[in-house]
């Protein structure tokens, strides 16, 4: 079971890097478009920031959860974009800071919630640890989007196992979100970390593998990168298909990355 205090330090850690992308950002830099259709620098910084008030709606009040599952569904699929649209147009200095309010008040409402309880979201119900991953694997990945608006790359952490993990965790999700039946033997997976060791989940003697790079890996499930754009590699007809699927995030099914949008 994952530390919750060492998760909340990561999730900081990893707000913090790509708060630092923006922060010096002239305001009319925000108005970039990102690799995200439609979606600017202020949109990705909005989502958060969106996204953490439902998370923190979750942990405070999760009672009061089941009607804002009443109005995403009520919305339909453009619910989490409008939601970014509409607190992209606040001014960059004021969106910056909201964010930065809105995590610290999420991880103080986290650290508060009682060990065991489960909070409701828009997918299956999480501990706070497990929230906190999420809200670390969006915060990585919206993050990825703004680096490559501007053309720039970040080195990878040891911060990715949480998101290796999470990925590996929503294996049946994706699976389940497209209608499909999820498999019923656990997967393989083997990932080299970013200072050289090598990170496994799942069976040694699973017929079905994936294997490569940690940063590949959190790309993919986070469809920030087209499989092929990766190193990533798939041994087993089904495992090969979760890697066409995979999905870490809530909501509809993604689009994802076309192949050799970054090469």
């Amino acid at each position: 079971m994952a530390d919750l205090n060492a998760v909340l330090d990561d999730l900081d850690a990893e707000s913090g890097e790509v708060d630092a992308l923006v922060v010096d950002l002239p305001d009319e830099r925000w108005s970039t478009p990102t690799p995200a259709e439609g979606w600017t620098i202020a949109h990705q910084i909005a989502h958060l920031a969106w996204t953490d008030d439902k998370a923190l709606l979750a942990a405070r009040t999760p009672d009061d959860f089941g009607a804002e599952l009443k109005r995403a569904l009520a919305a339909g699929e453009n619910y989490v974009d409008d939601g970014a649209a509409e607190l992209a147009a606040t001014p960059p200095a004021r969106l910056l800071q909201r964010w930065r309010d809105g995590r610290a008040e999420l991880r103080a409402a986290l650290a508060a919630v009682p060990a065991g309880e489960k909070l409701p979201w828009y997918g299956p119900p999480m501990s706070a640890a497990s929230m906190a991953t999420a809200r670390m694997m969006e915060t990585w990945a919206h993050g990825q989007d703004i680096a490559d608006a501007l053309g720039l790359t970040r080195p990878p952490t040891r911060r990715l196992w949480h998101i290796a993990r999470f990925g590996v965790r929503t294996r049946d999700f994706a699976f389940q979100l497209r209608s499909l039946a999820p498999p019923t033997e656990e997967f393989r997976v083997e990932l080299t970390a970013p200072d050289g060791d090598t990170w496994t989940f799942g069976p040694a003697d699973a017929a079905q593998r994936v294997t490569g790079s940690a940063l590949g890996f959190c790309l993919v499930v986070t469809q920030r990168r087209h499989p092929d754009d990766t190193d990533v590699e798939a041994t087993g007809e089904q495992a090969r298909e979760w890697l066409g699927i995979a999905q870490a995030f809530a909501g509809p099914p993604g689009t994802g990355r076309k192949a050799g949008q970054f090469t």
